[in-house]
């Protein structure tokens, strides 16, 4: 089933820092995995990092590291699967609740020109609730299987994501809405927001989704084979990137563009002062409703994929397999590339240089623009547009 509905969606789609302890080109190195990996040569196939990278996963008082951002987590959050949970962006939704708990968030446009988010989050064992929660497609569906997530959603468009979400191939938590086979509404409910339209009122609970689960039968456990979407840079490394371009402001999409970001007003800002890209949107900072925070990442991706309008009703399609252009940016850097994903739904997109070496990202959180390719010349770094792989 799942093999089939990849088909039909890529298809018709795909054509196709610094410390100084920082090394370039170490004739060999390790990565991320489930267990401790043995140091190996580089093959010539193989990745060729410009950093040392993390080693192994640990298992030391409790503690590993996490999947998501490399940094050290309890066990009992770093060994469990993530849940994946639809969140609204538009300007009447603001603001979220709990959106600065995820480890990563990814962005991508949606029917009326605006994006929407997916926050994947390890850690909420403390949280009450998050949200709001929103309507699945299936591109997003398709990205969270990235990262063996259990997909949180409240509603859907029927046409395209009802027969993914009700294969084997998913397991979600879905709020009973037409098209969803095996509800599960013990992990939604309301929160009262005066002045707010309905949509922007429901929330998953912890609680609830736990109770979800187990009665989904899902397991709590990765898959076997795992494999981790990023390579993290070592303890005591920052992948500075010293040779790439300096990039401070960073924009999805310059206003009025017609790929999702104008009308939102997206912008990452650099500080060199502890690393971190603050997002802005809607003219002010992008706060959370949990803690009153601007929004910061260490790390930011400008995916940018091909896209097509399905219909009237401006539902969109997007390839989020195969490859395509990419932009990762960290420590104030900006290093052009290509994202490649083959071999399966469970195979998550992976980012490499133009020279052909894998992408170091340095630990921490990262924000992923899904970037419609055919609004590319929109996004600006530094208010210039930019230039990808040579091109304009």
């Amino acid at each position: 089933m799942r093999a089939a509905l990849l088909f039909l969606l890529t298809g018709a789609l795909l054509a196709g820092c610094g410390r100084t302890e920082s090394l370039a080109d170490p004739p060999k190195a390790q990565v991320v995995g489930q267990e401790t990996l043995e140091e190996t040569e580089e093959q010539e196939t193989g990745p060729s990092w410009r950093y040392p990278v993390l080693s192994s996963r640990g298992a030391e008082d409790g503690q590993v590291r996490s999947y998501l951002t490399g940094e050290t987590v309890p066990s009992s959050v770093g060994n469990r699967r993530p849940i994946a949970v639809m969140i609204p962006n538009n300007k009447a939704a603001q603001p979220q609740y709990g959106l600065s708990r995820a480890s990563v968030v990814y962005e991508a446009c949606v029917e009326g020109r605006i994006t929407r988010l997916m926050g994947i989050f390890e850690a909420f064992d403390d949280l009450d609730h998050i949200g709001p929660v929103r309507s699945s497609r299936d591109y997003f569906v398709y990205t969270a299987l990235e990262y063996d997530a259990i997909y949180c959603h409240w509603g859907l468009a029927v046409p395209y994501v009802a027969e993914l979400l009700n294969s084997d191939g998913v397991d979600n938590i879905s709020q009973a809405n037409k098209g969803v086979d095996v509800p599960s509404p013990v992990a939604f409910d309301r929160i009262s927001r005066p002045g707010y339209a309905t949509e922007f009122t429901g929330y998953l609970f912890i609680d609830g989704l736990k109770k979800a689960v187990e009665q989904r039968g899902y397991p709590w456990e990765y898959e076997d084979g795992f494999t981790p979407k990023f390579t993290f840079a070592a303890d005591g490394v920052t992948a500075d990137y010293g040779d790439e371009p300096d990039a401070q402001v960073l924009c999805p999409g310059e206003s009025g563009s017609r790929g999702g970001y104008g009308g939102v007003g997206a912008a990452f800002t650099y500080d060199p002062a502890d690393g971190l890209y603050y997002r802005s949107q809607y003219g002010s900072g992008h706060t959370d409703e949990l803690t009153g925070r601007q929004l910061a990442v260490k790390n930011v991706v400008f995916q940018y994929c091909h896209g097509e309008v399905r219909d009237s009703h401006d539902y969109l399609a997007f390839g989020v397999h195969g490859e395509g252009d990419c932009i990762v940016f960290t420590n104030g850097k900006m290093i052009r590339g290509r994202w490649t994903r083959y071999g399966g739904d469970a195979s998550p997109a992976k980012y490499y240089d133009e020279e052909g070496r894998e992408i170091v990202f340095n630990q921490g959180k990262t924000w992923v623009c899904g970037i419609w390719e055919e609004y590319a010349d929109a996004v600006r770094i530094d208010g210039a547009p930019v230039e990808r792989n040579g091109n304009e």
